[in-house]
């Protein structure tokens, strides 16, 4: 079920997660597939989904990926309107 080493493939890492979920223990888990607890634990910190205001659910991952693509979009924003002004006094 290894990568290249110590990395494990995303598939492998949602099956652990939702063993856990189903009902597993991480120590039987860890045990079993031979990957430290605290590994497991990141994973299911990761991968567990959060709930939203909105009845949605989204995971930690995703989460952070959408602040990091709002960030650059306020970036691109600020460096728009910038250019605006300075296009507008010419």
């Amino acid at each position: 079920m290894r990568n290249n080493g110590k990395r494990y493939n995303d598939d492998f890492r949602k099956m652990i997660v939702d063993l856990y979920d189903s009902g597993q223990s991480v120590r039987n888990l860890s045990s079993e597939y031979g990957v430290s607890e605290v590994t497991i634990y990141a994973w299911i910190k990761k991968l567990t989904p959060m709930d939203l205001e909105d009845g949605s659910s989204i995971t930690p991952d995703d989460y952070a990926k959408l602040q990091k693509q709002m960030l650059k979009l306020q970036e691109e924003n600020d460096i728009l309107k910038k250019a605006m002004a300075i296009f507008a006094k010419k």
